[in-house]
């Protein structure tokens, strides 16, 4: 998708991207396009940095506001490396400079629709694990994590207290359950899963401190 607010130039790059054969959808500035309908697929942005109305850079947090993780590249006419910094520390994955080499654009924009094609693919594989992952118990995480780690069982079984045999029973659990066919397998979905953990873990956190947090204040009250 092509943002950018002068015709001329949204054109250009639909025509370049076109003759490679790369479908395009272009919009004259960040509110047409967040308030289109767009189809569900891999893809890339390409946004004009300087826009009115919005800059890309806003519309970048927007979208990243509503976990929208599609690639951005940006586009300018004005060199300021303080704000290619911040566009590529908040995922951007290129800030060409107008006029910008054909070729740049088109190997941002392979580079983009790859990163995306594997983004999807680990989110499928994401919302498939962390349906296997609720069906084990407390426990049975605890054995993963630590497997996951590279842990021995013996080392596991000092750590949680239990016996290596009861290791080796949560592990065949585990692999069971997570539909895992080798130990490589495993690793590399929890790998996959392991943000989505932390993040419940740390909504846990937030609401358990919420949860002491206003017990004492009604302790206080009473």
């Amino acid at each position: 998708m092509i943002v950018d607010d002068h015709p001329a130039v949204r054109e250009a790059l639909d025509d370049l991207l076109r003759s490679m054969d790369i479908e395009t959808a272009s919009f004259a500035s960040a509110g047409a396009m967040l308030d289109a309908s767009i189809p569900d697929r891999p893809g890339c942005l390409i946004l004009d940095v300087r826009m009115p109305g919005g800059s890309g850079l806003e519309l970048q947090r927007e979208l990243a506001r509503r976990r929208d993780g599609r690639p951005i590249i940006f586009l300018t006419g004005h060199a300021d490396v303080e704000m290619a910094v911040n566009a590529m520390k908040a995922g951007a994955i290129d800030f060409l400079l107008k006029p910008f080499r054909e070729q740049d654009l088109l190997d941002a924009v392979a580079a983009g629709i790859e990163r995306d094609v594997a983004r999807r693919a680990n989110a499928t594989v994401a919302r498939q694990g962390l349906e296997l992952l609720s069906t084990l118990t407390p426990r049975e995480r605890q054995v993963l994590a630590e497997v996951a780690r590279g842990r021995l069982n013996k080392q596991i079984a000092f750590d949680l207290g239990i016996s290596e045999v009861t290791v080796k029973l949560h592990r065949s659990q585990v692999m069971r359950k997570m539909r895992a066919t080798s130990l490589g397998d495993l690793v590399r979905t929890w790998q996959i899963l392991l943000p989505h953990v932390r993040e419940e873990q740390a909504g846990q956190l937030f609401m358990g401190e919420f949860r002491l947090e206003t017990d004492l204040r009604q302790r206080a009250v009473a």
